[in-house]
């Protein structure tokens, strides 16, 4: 396992808040000083706006931007720089791909495919696209322990977009996204796949060229960064392709009365005054998780999912149902769970009582729940700077919360 006493103490608000047992990292992760020092930097030293000013502190401000983008490409191994967009986060990125993708591509007829396991920002913008343009939404199911069922009978050859999670942010579930995209592609050679990052990047090795998907989307923030930052990863031949999603400042290469002409990607999606301190504070995050490797901070996580279900089990038996996989290694840092009848908001408040910070309700699933056929659902998930005294921690919530509330 790592260091966590070490790590714990790069991340301010623990110092601020010692008794802090935070395991809602699948939400936002924590920030260490590094991107809060880089955040200052740019407003204390170089605020200026990017790539419209021949000043040196907008120069400055340019080239700290830019050169996040070739940290985040070096990061997932995208080919080339000019493959990273910058969104405000993966939802708008997803949304970026349903309408300038979505609606030059599916037309009446179409199918248009995700999973019941999706969060609503990789279900809805689908839902809604094919309701508009009247193409089929097809489903991909589960079974009982949180994996996806064979692709048969769902993706077709008339599947024009597959949508996918990589990780499950409910279940924890690590879906094996490289052989579905290959299985995929056999059925429908011509099916554009994109992958629903979120819960990935930020904890195990991403690489885009080895997955072969068309687009990847995910956020800064649940990776230690800032919030408001997104990524959308996609083939350079593919983005040329397609529409802008926003029209206005910078995105533009020439405006007259009668037409107008837009840049290449990036620029041509990022269209107005991005977060600029933001993505800059960004790749000191990417920096912080390359300094400690990706397969450590999956290592840790599974270690820490092992140590939890064990613990879970010892002290409660049958009166907690976890979700998802029941092996450790086939999810990330994600415990979500049922403690006999008592409702998901009771357990939180009194783990909040003793400064401990879970999540309760849906998750953002609601199609998932309804699978599961459950209201809501609690939610611990851990990342590098948790512990197994964090997991005692929240052993002994529960006890109390069974104690008042059983």
């Amino acid at each position: 396992m790592l260091n966590t006493k070490q790590i714990k103490k790069d991340f301010p608000i623990f110092k601020n808040k010692p008794n802090l047992v935070y395991l809602d990292s699948t939400a936002t992760a924590l920030k260490p000083q590094s991107v809060i020092d880089k955040t200052i930097e740019y407003y204390s030293q170089y605020c200026a706006n990017v790539t419209r000013g021949l000043y040196d502190i907008s120069q400055k401000a340019t080239s700290e931007f830019e050169e996040t983008r070739e940290v985040v490409a070096k990061f997932i191994n995208a080919p080339s720089n000019s493959e990273i967009i910058f969104t405000r986060s993966t939802t708008e990125a997803l949304n970026l791909l349903a309408y300038s993708l979505g609606r030059q591509l599916i037309t009446s007829g179409d199918e248009v495919v995700t999973s019941i396991m999706e969060h609503h920002s990789n279900f809805v913008p689908w839902q809604q696209l094919a309701f508009e343009k009247k193409a089929k939404f097809n489903i991909i199911d589960i079974t009982d322990e949180g994996h996806l069922i064979e692709l048969d009978n769902v993706v077709t050859k008339k599947t024009k977009i597959l949508s996918l999670t990589y990780v499950s942010n409910v279940l924890g579930t690590i879906n094996p996204i490289k052989e579905i995209i290959k299985a995929a592609r056999i059925i429908n050679p011509k099916i554009v796949i994109i992958i629903d990052a979120a819960q990935a990047v930020p904890h195990i090795p991403v690489d885009v060229q080895d997955l072969g998907a068309d687009f990847l989307a995910f956020s800064s923030h649940k990776m230690l960064g800032p919030t408001g930052v997104g990524v959308l990863w996609g083939k350079r031949k593919l983005l040329d392709n397609l529409h802008p999603f926003n029209y206005g400042g910078e995105m533009i290469e020439e405006v007259y009365i009668e037409r107008s002409t837009f840049k290449l990607p990036p620029h041509k999606f990022e269209a107005g005054t991005p977060d600029i301190a933001g993505v800059i504070a960004f790749k000191e995050a990417i920096k912080y998780l390359s300094q400690i490797g990706m397969k450590k901070v999956q290592e840790h996580e599974i270690s820490m999912t092992k140590y939890t279900l064990k613990r879970l089990n010892q002290e409660f038996g049958g009166e907690i149902k976890v979700l998802g996989p029941k092996n450790a290694s086939d999810k990330d840092g994600v415990i979500t769970f049922t403690l006999n009848k008592i409702h998901a908001h009771d357990i939180a408040e009194i783990l909040n009582n003793h400064y401990i910070c879970i999540r309760a309700g849906h998750h953002c699933a609601i199609p998932l729940h309804f699978r599961l056929q459950l209201k809501a659902t609690s939610r611990a998930s851990f990342y590098i700077y948790n512990d197994e005294d964090d997991v005692e921690k929240l052993i002994e919530g529960l006890k109390k919360v069974k104690k008042i509330l059983s």
